[in-house]
């Protein structure tokens, strides 16, 4: 196994692993079985608690706390700022990518192709950004890439 990541997770990967014991809730199962570092901050995990709320089952919000308590949330909220690196995503997602590289990960892992979708692939300031599918698929091949 290469050296473990350090993988943010956007709220969108907290609230369908959450939601649903799918392919998402998987893949963070088995990343962190395989000793990579799962991380978020309070922004994020605060997007994933309201929706939750709002959008899904008492159960679903256990879930969510207990992955929560298993990954490193960090208080560091990033204000989108005037940082290059994020210029591109619309000013709501700017956080998220910020704080991806304020935490020091080396990948962002987000399922909102509508936003994030022209950034999967690239790196911003040591942050790759990809979808569930493209990290499992890096990981581990064609193993277990269906997210």
């Amino acid at each position: 196994m290469a050296a473990p990541l350090r993988i943010f997770l956007d709220a969108n990967i907290l609230f369908s692993a959450a939601k649903s014991s799918g392919a998402v809730r998987q893949l963070l199962h088995d990343l962190h079985a395989e000793g990579h570092v799962l991380a978020a901050d309070a922004y994020v995990a605060a997007e994933a608690q309201r929706n939750i709320a709002t959008k899904s089952t008492d159960e679903a919000m256990h879930y969510l706390q207990a992955l929560l308590s298993r990954i490193d949330v960090s208080a560091v909220q990033c204000e989108s700022g005037t940082r290059s690196a994020a210029d591109w995503l619309p000013e709501k997602d700017r956080p998220v990518l910020l704080a991806a590289i304020a935490s020091h990960c080396d990948v962002l892992v987000t399922g909102d192709r509508t936003h994030f979708g022209l950034g999967y692939g690239r790196t911003f300031e040591g942050v790759k950004v990809v979808s569930p599918a493209q990290l499992a698929l890096a990981l581990w091949g064609e193993r277990q890439s269906t997210p």
